[in-house]
């Protein structure tokens, strides 16, 4: 069964009174060689698949992986699926919302505690919830391996001082090293989506690079120091944490050895670490 044909694509479509479904973000594949590159890049011994669609990157990963678990919310592709993928033994298909998941206990439950990579085409319209929503679990995966809209991929890898540099940047940074493999066009999909798309991968840190005393709050402090892109980093501290007020907000940049008049955009994962240690210092002390 060839998935990436167009024609067997609209037969199953049909067959199953099945629709694309604009609000879940649906574009299934029609290339032959970007799932299986995909596969490659991203496969492993047991594999966490999001929103396999009709099952086309399902096929690739199964021919590599000896345990696939992939996670639909769509439940009108469910019985898709057993169709598509009753050849494949060693795949176990969920109808779930991954983002309803307790990701540490499902996993458990899925995988006992065997190594796990993650390996999807994520929807456009929730791609940094969930890459937030893996990275945030306290889940140590192998990697990490997405098809993502090339600009949200521009973001993840940017540099500071970057015109992509953006909150997801440095919060993606403290977890794991993100790098791009290669673009997927617009024509690799059907239906093609308006915007080009970038295949990344996120190798998980074993250790975090920065040291922080409260992950959450510099995850507070990076989202704060984007909010208002134009406002200097003490005003929007200052409008994040307002008991403390933008004399001491300069204070505290004056002691990490960071410019009063800079903005987030500028920063560095280490130098908002820094702020939080000082923040937490301060905290402790006042």
């Amino acid at each position: 069964m060839r998935l990436t044909d167009i024609g067997t694509v609209k037969k199953i479509m049909e067959q199953n009174g099945i629709h694309f479904r604009k609000s879940l973000g649906q574009n299934f594949l029609i290339s032959e060689s970007v799932p299986r590159r995909i596969a490659e890049a991203g496969a492993g011994k047991n594999v966490l698949e999001i929103g396999p669609g009709i099952g086309t990157l399902t096929r690739e990963l199964s021919a590599r992986s000896e345990r696939v678990v992939a996670v639909e919310i769509d439940s009108s592709l469910i019985p898709v699926l057993g169709q598509t993928l009753a050849d494949c033994p060693n795949v176990s298909v969920v109808n779930e919302d991954i983002m309803k998941l307790d990701l540490p206990a499902f996993l458990v439950e899925q995988f006992g505690d065997a190594p796990i990579s993650v390996c999807a085409n994520l929807p456009y319209y929730i791609t940094t919830p969930i890459l937030m929503h893996l990275l945030e679990s306290d889940v140590q995966f192998a990697q990490i391996t997405v098809m993502i809209q090339r600009e949200v991929a521009d973001r993840i890898c940017a540099a500071p001082g970057s015109a992509a540099y953006g909150a997801i940047t440095p919060a993606v940074a403290y977890y794991g090293k993100a790098e791009k493999l290669f673009r997927v066009p617009p024509g690799a999909f059907l239906p093609a989506p308006k915007v080009e798309s970038v295949v990344i991968r996120i190798l998980p840190h074993a250790e975090p690079p920065v040291e922080t005393a409260d992950p959450a709050r510099l995850r507070r402090i990076i989202r704060a120091a984007f909010a208002q892109r134009r406002k200097t980093l003490v005003n929007a501290l200052s409008a994040e944490f307002p008991a403390l007020g933008k004399e001491r907000i300069a204070a505290i940049l004056t002691v990490c050895g960071i410019d009063k008049g800079i903005r987030g955009e500028k920063l560095s994962l280490a130098e908002f670490a820094a702020i939080e240690r000082e923040l937490f210092r301060l905290k402790n002390n006042c």
